[in-house]
């Protein structure tokens, strides 16, 4: 779904509610997803002299491989986006009353809604992500030579091994046990 300039100046406002089939995009553009389901959009995008107003809600469900086990786990997720949107020479003739930070300005005189929501999505793809088992248990994964530990846990180690260096550095440490 895309919208002219001219023709969101001439309507000033359009509701939405579509689908998008962004699997075949969004799995290219991050290897990390597996699966996306058909994404249901609905919003409204404003005109106001050279200000475009795109705010939209994408209902979604990824499926990623779990941080823990590489098992494949379907996230549910909302996404609520609201992005402002203007050309060039409107920036150009209007720069001291606009933030540049705050707004997308335009490469061409069109607002495409299907890259926004894809876009959008990979902005908010979860760091972490656990099947419904790994978060009621706090085992973490371990193999022959090897473990997974926590921040805590590594933190602990850490100042345990700490202590030990000193206590091997200390010229004294020969004589632990002399008289015992």
């Amino acid at each position: 779904m895309k919208w002219s300039l001219q023709e969101l100046n001439k309507k000033h406002s359009v509701e939405f509610e579509t689908v998008f089939d962004l699997k075949q995009e969004l799995t290219s553009r991050e290897p990390e997803i597996l699966d996306v389901s058909p994404v249901v959009v609905n919003g409204r995008v404003d005109a106001d002299g050279g200000i475009y107003s795109l705010s939209f809600t994408a209902d979604y469900t990824l499926t990623m491989p779990s941080s823990r086990s590489l098992t494949p786990v379907e996230v549910p997720l909302t996404l609520t986006v609201s992005e402002i949107f203007t050309t060039q020479a409107y920036f150009e003739a209007h720069q001291a009353d606009l933030d540049a930070d705050m707004l997308f300005i335009l490469d061409k005189d069109l607002i495409d809604l299907a890259e926004s929501v894809a876009d959008n999505i990979l902005l908010e793809i979860p760091l972490r992500v656990l099947t419904d088992e790994e978060k009621q248990s706090d085992a973490l994964p371990s193999g022959s030579a090897w473990q997974v530990l926590s921040e805590d846990d590594y933190a602990a180690l850490q100042t345990k091994s700490a202590v030990e260096d000193v206590e091997k550095k200390s010229p004294f440490s020969q004589l632990n046990g002399l008289f015992e």
